[in-house]
């Protein structure tokens, strides 16, 4: 708000609760659109056309997740295959995991990617370990 945003919705912090804040008018230069912001906070942000869109949402150092609704699901695909994070979802939230979907992110959120197979391969390393009892016998 300081650097002349306005808060369409300006939430409060109640203990542990923090209520959702919608920002309208967010400079093009504010440190907020630099800014993984890990809490109820929604930008409203202006654009003309899709490649603007595109370099907007391009424009940060973080990209773990991503959304666009859309009526064409083919242009939301497309405009997802342009953005750089590691999840994007049409027609849904942001906030979306499945225990079998690797979760991760690009840029500066985040290195590899959880859940399902790929957190077996981050976490382990294969190891094989033989045991002979006794004499083996050549040839078989």
């Amino acid at each position: 708000l300081a650097e002349g945003a306005t808060a369409l919705v300006h939430g409060t912090t109640t203990g542990n609760l923090v209520e959702p804040s919608v920002l309208t008018d967010v400079p093009a230069g504010s440190a907020l659109l630099q800014q993984e912001i890990f809490g109820p906070v929604v930008f409203l942000v202006p654009f003309d056309g899709e490649e603007e869109a595109v370099r907007i949402v391009n424009d940060t150092p973080y990209g773990l997740s991503g959304a666009v609704h859309t009526g064409d699901i083919e242009r939301g695909v497309a405009f997802a295959k342009r953005i750089d994070t590691g999840m994007f979802h049409v027609n849904d939230g942001t906030v979306h995991d499945e225990p079998l979907v690797p979760f991760g992110g690009e840029k500066h959120s985040g290195l590899g990617r959880l859940n399902g197979e790929t957190t077996v391969e981050a976490f382990t390393t294969i190891k094989w370990i033989s045991v002979q009892h006794g004499r083996s016998g050549f040839p078989f």
